[in-house]
């Protein structure tokens, strides 16, 4: 019996001695340890007990009187007397929605002033988004004297990174609204919430855009572009966000530049945090003309996302339509440079007709048709479209998409 009483009283001296790491170094730690040492079957300390007439009994209730004392006056444990910390969120309104009306475009071309009612944001997120910092306090596009001249970076931050959304804006379910055409045809704001429920499902296949010819697209290769080709028909709202192909209200014309270097970089981390998280980001893309130019100077594009009040995604930026070392005028869409150069003449694209049909180019072999002769080969002809199509001809992945 003696034998299971020390198996137990070392157990308990050793949970004493355990619980000084959680004390600190304080006056509990040598209550704790003199607890331990009262309780602890250690014979020469019986001994030395025994000679000062103190009982085993006495000794271990001394060691656990000793131990609770020390656990109270311990600093780890006193919570109740710390000073208790808040955060405190300013009542100042980021937006007041009530005196900032707000329009935006349906798919159908359309104005509409309210966006689709489902998806409507939680409280909890509705108090978030009228008190956090990450929004701009109006919405105001930048145009192009408001931003500074190309130095050799893709982008440029806007209103210190701070995007333009109102809370009708902001939700939970996916939607997307574009522009219609101007009587230029150029593509105006494209305004989405993006997320799992807009992005290509996952067998599904991006399909041609070739047939789209975006206001300026005056194509050209240079010995100096990757892959020679200047532009790219540029979606607003990326394909892997929205799923959209050949729309005509969400592609503009973009040098590879505009396209790999401002772009492409933001829309795969939206990409991205959307698949690692499923939440959603309010997404709009805003195309700069100056003037009747018929080539965009840049896009403005804005990012915020929505159910952890842009904790994941908040930017603002301006991306440059620019292509190093290439001269453009962004009145035609035409270009030059020093670099050897094959410039294509836009009535060299689909826009030449044959009897009113459009005029493609292909080689005596080959599966491809071809909007630019060049491309096609020195040995290419010229045939409708119908008639490329009836010959089982696909487009050409560098000039046809």
């Amino acid at each position: 019996m003696k034998k299971y009483s020390n198996i137990i009283q070392w157990i308990v001296a050793v949970f004493f001695l355990l619980a000084i790491p959680f004390s600190g170094l304080h006056a509990s730690s040598l209550l704790l340890f003199a607890a331990a040492l009262l309780i602890a079957p250690i014979k020469p300390l019986r001994e030395l007990l025994s000679k000062v007439k103190i009982k085993n009994g006495i000794a271990v209730l001394l060691a656990v009187i000793l131990f609770f004392t020390g656990i109270v006056i311990s600093p780890e444990s006193n919570i109740s007397s710390a000073p208790t910390e808040s955060t405190t969120v300013s009542d100042t309104t980021v937006l007041d929605i009530s005196t900032q009306p707000t329009s935006t475009y349906a798919p159908s071309g359309e104005v509409v002033t309210d966006l689709p009612g489902t998806g409507e944001l939680p409280a909890e997120l509705t108090t978030l988004f009228e008190t956090h910092s990450r929004l701009g306090t109006e919405a105001a596009p930048v145009s192009s004297p408001d931003i500074p001249a190309y130095s050799g970076s893709a982008f440029v931050k806007i209103n210190n990174n701070t995007p333009f959304f109102s809370k009708d804006e902001l939700k939970t379910t996916g939607y997307e609204s574009y522009s219609p055409l101007d009587r230029l045809g150029r593509c105006g704001v494209a305004l989405a919430c993006v997320g799992r429920d807009t992005m290509p499902g996952e067998n599904e296949e991006r399909k041609s855009i070739g047939s789209i010819i975006p206001s300026g697209w005056v194509q050209a290769q240079y010995e100096n572009v990757p892959g020679k080709y200047l532009y790219n028909r540029c979606h607003l709202i990326g394909w892997q966000l929205s799923a959209e192909n050949a729309n005509r209200k969400n592609l503009i014309t973009g040098t590879k530049y505009l396209n790999t270097k401002g772009m492409l970089p933001f829309e795969n981390m939206v990409a991205d945090y959307i698949k690692e998280t499923g939440n959603h980001v309010a997404y709009r893309i805003t195309p700069v003309f100056e003037g009747e130019n018929l080539l965009a100077s840049g896009v403005q594009m804005e990012a915020y996302s929505v159910e952890d009040g842009g904790e994941g995604i908040c930017f603002n930026v301006y991306c440059y339509n620019v292509q190093p070392d290439i001269k453009i005028n962004y009145q035609t869409g035409k270009s030059s440079g020093t670099a050897a150069v094959i410039t294509t003449a836009r009535d060299e694209t689909l826009t030449t007709e044959r009897n009113n049909e459009k005029i493609v180019y292909r080689a005596p072999t080959g599966k491809r048709y071809h909007l630019i002769s060049t491309c096609a080969g020195k040995n290419s002809y010229s045939v409708t479209l119908s008639q490329a199509k009836a010959a089982g001809l696909t487009p050409c992945q560098k000039c046809a998409q």
